[in-house]
């Protein structure tokens, strides 16, 4: 995979607004079921996965002072991408994989209101009183991207 530097450049706030475009394209296709542009929403979900792992990459540096250079911003995709991995695996052991009951549009509605929170964590400068941190909520975004990629997949 191709990491690039252009992300680099992209404030926490910028990416959360980018996953926030691709979800929303996703729930206007999603009501209208009819879409425009030759993009599939397959592809948003993947792009919103990729994202969220480099807001939490930006997480990960904001909380070093280590210079980043391209071999530690794939290892830190890496590292992300398997602790998400090991997130669904326990989450599913604990709610039993009630995702598979799910519809693929409930997945999106997840993703916004996650997203929304996010928002309001950011505008507050990271600083919440109740909820868990920034972290969580992306990570529960790519699981829910990934099991809506699969729903799309079964339904196809």
């Amino acid at each position: 995979m191709d990491y690039g530097t252009s992300w680099r450049v992209l404030r926490p706030g910028s990416i959360t607004d980018q996953i926030f475009i691709k979800a929303k394209r996703i729930k206007t296709i999603e009501e209208k079921r009819e879409q425009k542009v030759g993009d599939s929403i397959e592809e948003e979900f993947m792009g919103i996965i990729n994202y969220s792992l480099i807001a939490l990459i930006q997480i990960r540096i904001s909380e070093t002072t280590s210079q980043l250079t391209d071999e530690k911003a794939k290892e830190y995709y890496d590292e992300n991408a398997k602790e998400t991995r090991q997130l669904m695996i326990d989450k599913n052991h604990d709610y039993g994989e009630a995702w598979r009951d799910m519809r693929p549009t409930s997945f999106t509605d997840m993703i916004l209101m996650k997203l929304l929170r996010l928002k309001q964590i950011e505008s507050n400068n990271g600083q919440t009183l109740i909820s868990e941190g920034s972290d969580s909520h992306y990570r529960d975004i790519i699981n829910y991207s990934i099991f809506a990629l699969i729903k799309l997949k079964e339904e196809n």
